[in-house]
């Protein structure tokens, strides 16, 4: 059997010389949830648009469920649901006439669309606002709906570009249990996301790209133990102070060590031992902390080591394709 997903040495490159991916490859299992992380302008989208059709890669190859993206781009877009960073829903419609109007688009039976549609608004916990214009919809109740619109053709595939960006804590919390019970019915998700949390929860696989290449990939607590057994945290009193615990630091692990503010980050093996060498290190400069802590690398910590940056930017094929071009693309992508 193929794999779910597959993509092979994908090269993407826009005006002005731009090249959002250069050879990525990775593949994804059936029945699993794939997390594609990386700073905003990493290709993350990009990636997505190849394999959803959107856009075509200048050089590599990439399937979906054994069927190549670019010679059957029209049996291709059949097997797949996309929610994109942009709702592809009409603001205009209600809730149930976003979905029928989403089953018409694939072709499905009015008695097959209707009961499906009854489902989906269950499942999303949107029976009370069904018949209500999406411009009463909280943005937490869109984002459910657009997700509820990728799923009204029951698609094997399921591609989620930053799902969950903007909602607040309890709708995002709320997703997240939706996804999981997709992957439990034997969905398959590829999701992109800048909040770490949520791939750490809801990914069996990760791949970090930055800069248009794979730079790392493996399962959460792989990536996690490839930085290191523990962290040692070092609040100092300001700045200044924290820069210069930092080159007396920097000599005790081979690996990148981070300063966000007034606080020094630094992952070790060995923790205690490690400790008490820190310790002695900032006395000999006559540093004294305000906070000192050893902790477990979290996925936070690997972005930071493998990035050396937080997710900040754009991706250029947002640029390329714009908001609404994005939401036109999804809807007609379902």
């Amino acid at each position: 059997m193929p794999a779910a997903i597959e993509a092979h040495d994908l090269v993407k490159s826009f005006k002005g010389g731009v090249k959002a991916l250069d050879g990525v490859s990775f593949v994804v299992e059936e029945g699993t949830v794939f997390g594609l992380l990386g700073p905003n302008g990493a290709g993350k989208t990009t990636v997505v648009r190849i394999l959803t059709t959107i856009l075509r890669a200048d050089s590599g190859t990439a399937t979906v469920l054994g069927h190549d993206v670019a010679r059957e781009p029209e049996l291709v877009r059949s097997l797949f649901g996309l929610a994109g960073q942009y709702a592809a829903v009409d603001e205009n419609l209600t809730g149930r006439e976003n979905l029928r109007m989403i089953g018409r688009l694939n072709h499905l039976p009015s008695a097959v669309t209707a009961e499906r549609s009854v489902e989906l608004l269950e499942d999303f916990q949107l029976t009370d606002a069904a018949d209500r214009t999406l411009k009463t919809y909280s943005g937490g109740m869109r984002r459910r709906l657009d997700l509820a619109a990728a799923l009204v053709a029951r698609p094997s595939v399921l591609f989620l570009d930053e799902p969950t960006t903007g909602l607040d804590p309890q709708s995002r919390i709320g997703l997240w249990g939706v996804i999981e019970g997709l992957v439990e019915r034997g969905t398959t998700v590829l999701l992109t996301t800048q909040y770490l949390e949520e791939a750490d929860r809801l990914a069996s696989h990760l791949a970090v790209v930055d800069h248009g290449h794979l730079i790392s990939q493996g399962s959460p607590s792989e990536l996690k133990a490839e930085l290191g057994a523990t962290v040692l945290e070092v609040g100092l009193p300001d700045v200044v102070t924290a820069e210069r615990a930092a080159k007396a630091l920097a000599r005790l692990s081979g690996k990148r060590l981070h300063i966000a503010g007034n606080s020094v980050e630094l992952p070790v093996d060995g923790g205690p031992q490690i400790a008490m060498e820190a310790l002695r290190a900032l006395d000999q400069e006559g540093i004294e902390p305000t906070r000192f802590a050893l902790r477990e690398p979290s996925l936070d910590d690997v972005f930071l080591s493998l990035t050396g940056r937080r997710a900040e930017g754009s991706d250029p094929s947002d640029a390329a394709a714009g908001p609404e071009a994005s939401a036109a693309a999804t809807g007609s992508h379902r």
